[in-house]
């Protein structure tokens, strides 16, 4: 796998002398806290935790309430983990996702909607936490339905109970829970996307940019990220495939 890092690279990735990492908390997927002592954990905190490593640089960890919040606080961090969005791009420049998450609906008990393709009508009411790489994606693709956005995952639903909306848009993983807390709602088979987590550095790094793409791919390849997911219990999630070169995307 990618190894060597000279002193210019090593200047772009980190110019401070320590590795600022980004970490988005409401994907409990990705990253969550330590119960004892508050310290993040979890697939992104490892894989950023390797990177440093291979830099031969400490790493520091920024917290972050929401996917939003950090892309806002692009000049604050030298990488970050988050669903590559191309509404984030301008600024931020993404490797290829090193893992795959579905994103479905929930809808309430006694809903007529049957499948995914019959959410986009009009009169229906989709909850959604704003900003997320799914608000994103509907945003761009909704047609008649109204997504009606929420500050937070958590946010979103107690708004698609409490205005009693037709559908909650969210992650697979995390809708499985929402599910037991709503007696007789449902969860639509398949998906309407999957969010591509990807490793993102402030755009203009394309030094850097280039070789946080080498290192997804060499990762994936290499059952690096598998064994990630499979070290933190993760379910729910899927290795990304292959991407072509950084120079050919």
């Amino acid at each position: 796998m990618t190894t060597a890092f000279d002193p210019a690279l090593r200047a772009e990735l980190a110019p401070t002398g320590t590795l600022r990492a980004g970490l988005n908390h409401s994907n409990f997927l990705l990253v969550r806290r330590d119960p004892q002592t508050g310290a993040p954990r979890g697939i992104a905190v490892d894989l950023a935790s390797e990177i440093a490593r291979r830099a031969g640089v400490p790493v520091r960890f920024l917290s972050y309430e929401s996917p939003g919040e950090m892309a806002d606080a692009v000049a604050d961090w030298d990488i970050a983990f988050l669903g590559a969005e191309p509404a984030r791009a301008k600024e931020i420049a993404f490797t290829a996702a090193y893992l795959e998450i579905e994103a479905t609906y929930l809808v309430p008990p006694g809903s007529p909607i049957g499948s995914i393709d019959q959410v986009d009508r009009e009169g229906v009411r989709i909850a959604v936490s704003a900003r997320s790489a799914y608000d994103l994606y509907l945003s761009r693709t909704v047609r008649r339905a109204q997504l009606v956005k929420a500050e937070g995952i958590e946010a979103s639903y107690l708004l698609f109970e409490a205005e009693r909306l037709d559908a909650l848009a969210g992650l697979r993983p995390r809708l499985v829970s929402d599910l037991a807390r709503m007696p007789g709602s449902r969860i639509l088979d398949g998906r309407f996307t999957a969010i591509q987590q990807a490793i993102g550095t402030p755009r203009a790094r394309g030094g850097v940019a280039a070789w946080l793409h080498r290192f997804v791919e060499e990762s994936k390849a290499d059952g690096s990220v598998a064994g990630v997911i499979e070290r933190n219990g993760v379910r729910g999630v899927n290795v990304a495939p292959p991407s072509a070169p950084a120079a050919a995307r």
